[in-house]
């Protein structure tokens, strides 16, 4: 074993101690597919993996596992699991009682409607995504709370501990992390004017310090931020020395949140939304995300087509999919938001005479403008890419779906002074202003206008499908607006193509939202026979590196669950037992 080189940083005035040892060390041996007798987790770093599984092997449930997963990731995936975010759960007990949780981040009580605009009122460019403005009050913490005080079995202090352990003894980075860590040193730098655990200090005769595969990252404050939370619970984050320490660096960038923000914020319990789709029963969020309803209109939409017949990715599967992806972005952009503050019409938004009038002018031989396609009319009817994802299921038959988001790669780039995590920056989210499109492309109207106290829309997808009363499928992903369509597509892979899981995630993705008025198409994705006779039906395609992350597990005929990393992400990770 070569000798290892040593190198501690201290941070002045007891800031975050953090340390960069040299050790040997290759890629995290993560598990792309893996079947399993009794549990599965399927997470985005094999280290929350672990902390999972071992929780499920102490006779923990899913639930308890699921959040001892999303603290370890606050530790392990600081670019999007953080504390100072927010996401969705969806779960199912081993009784069949299913369950949503809403810790979407709000809008801080002195926000407005027009706070991104300038006097002409036009979008002031970067004000929504960086800098302590574009912070949401962060959901997280109580999210993971109220699941586990419902739901938990084992006592919490054992379910954050491995987190703690994790930040205070440090874990080696990856070469994507070291990468991405260093890709972000100078908006760091930008809005973080004090020493933080994710800037590297220079060592003697380095210029430009950078991160590299191996590097220990020890996490001090965020070790001593998780022991606040341990021992006073909600309190622990929402009041007291944590939530002062938010405020203060609210103060510091001129941000919103306040104390009085952080201490009334509360997760919130709704009933999830759930359609049947021939043989399965789907089981999703509902608003203030939009993915639950936008799957479910898909899947309603497929259900009068011999999809199967079409073929795996043949232009005649690819143009429906598509098509119907094209007319449910659309009923987004008007219809969807907080339905604390507006009434999403959900009911209507399912309908099967509605959706059979969306789809009247499909045209099997012909793309259908954007501009041609308006949000449906109810006349006719009754009523960051930076984001992660967990599924889990354990021996009883419970199942969790996670998600869990800062919403960009590492949120608005603001760590919390002395708190030692990263804030997010959700509020992008909300329309800054009726018809502009949002970071992601996603354009909205006045249901997902800004307001205080108000959660801003998400494409955050965290879903299960059930067959024959059993649990078939655990699935969600990353990947802003094409979180919905990739979950659609590797269920359609699974459910209707017929391909094993792994390789229904693997599968090359493509993906239409409205607008811009085009099929956005993974590289390698889809044959050229296919991509050509697209384009001859007057489809515009634009390649893209890669969509979202999904991670999914499904239960074999035997009885047994596969579970199914994406490829997409190195670091993720399928582990069962």
């Amino acid at each position: 074993m070569a000798k290892r080189q040593v190198v501690f940083f201290v941070f002045l005035l007891g800031f975050t101690f953090s340390c960069a040892v040299k050790a040997p060390f290759t890629q995290y041996q993560s598990s792309k597919s893996t079947v399993a007798d009794q549990a599965m987790v399927v997470t985005p770093h094999p280290l929350a993996s672990k902390v999972g599984l071992d929780i499920l092997k102490q006779g923990g449930n899913a639930v308890d596992a699921a959040v001892a997963i999303q603290f370890a990731i606050a530790v392990v995936y600081p670019r999007a699991g953080n504390l100072g975010g927010g996401g969705l759960m969806v779960l199912r007990t081993e009784k069949g009682e299913t369950a949503s949780l809403d810790y979407r981040e709000k809008a801080p009580g002195k926000a407005s409607r027009d706070m991104y605009l300038n006097e002409k009122g036009d979008v002031v460019q970067g004000l929504s995504t960086e800098g302590h403005l574009a912070a949401g009050v962060p959901g997280t913490v109580a999210g993971m709370i109220a699941a586990h005080q419902k739901y938990g079995s084992l006592p919490f202090v054992k379910i954050i501990q491995p987190a703690i352990d994790l930040a205070e003894r440090g874990y080696a980075i990856s070469k994507g992390e070291a990468d991405r860590l260093n890709g972000a040193r100078t908006v760091f730098m930008k809005y973080n004017k004090d020493a933080n655990p994710y800037l590297k200090i220079a060592a003697a005769g380095e210029s430009e310090p950078k991160w590299a595969l191996g590097d220990i990252l020890i996490q001090k404050d965020l070790a001593a931020t998780l022991k606040r939370i341990k021992s006073q619970g909600h309190a622990g984050f929402y009041e007291g020395k944590t939530a002062e320490l938010i405020a203060a660096e609210m103060q510091r960038g001129k941000g919103l949140i306040s104390l009085e923000d952080l201490k009334n914020y509360q997760a919130k319990w709704r009933e999830p939304v759930s359609a049947n789709y021939k043989a399965y029963k789907i089981i999703s969020m509902p608003p203030p995300s939009s993915g639950g309803i936008i799957l479910l209109q898909l899947f309603k939409m497929m259900e009068r087509y011999p999809l199967a017949s079409y073929g795996f990715q043949s232009p005649q599967a690819v143009h429906l999919m598509a098509e119907a992806e094209r007319r449910v972005y659309a009923d987004r952009a008007q219809y969807m938001g907080d339905s604390d503050f507006y009434k999403v019409p959900k009911d209507s938004l399912l309908n099967d005479r509605y959706l059979l009038m969306r789809m009247k002018n499909f045209n099997p031989q012909q793309a259908t403008a954007s501009k041609d396609i308006l949000a449906g009319n109810f006349g006719l009817a009754k009523e960051s890419f930076e984001t992660e994802h967990t599924s889990v299921v354990d021996a009883m038959g419970n199942a969790v779906a996670v998600t869990t988001t800062l919403n960009s790669n590492f949120g608005n780039k603001v760590v919390v002074h002395g708190a030692g995590f990263l804030l997010n920056n959700e509020m992008d989210d909300f329309s800054s202003k009726a018809g502009v499109p949002n970071q992601f492309g996603l354009i909205g109207n006045e249901a997902n206008a800004i307001a205080p106290n108000k959660r801003m829309l998400s494409a955050m997808t965290p879903t299960i499908v059930e067959k024959d009363g059993k649990v078939f499928m655990v699935i969600g992903a990353p990947g802003g607006s094409t979180i919905i369509t990739a979950v659609f597509q590797v269920m359609i892979n699974a459910m209707e193509f017929n391909l094993p899981l792994d390789e229904a995630v693997k599968a090359g993705r493509f993906h239409q939202q409205w607008m811009p008025d085009e099929i956005w198409v993974e590289k390698g994705a889809l044959t050229p026979e296919t991509r050509a006779a697209l384009e001859k039906l007057g489809h515009k395609l634009r390649e893209i590196n890669y969509m979202a992350v999904v991670k999914a597990i499904q239960r074999l005929p035997n009885g047994k669950w596969h579970g199914a990393a994406d490829p997409r992400n190195p670091d993720d990770d399928a582990l069962g037992y």
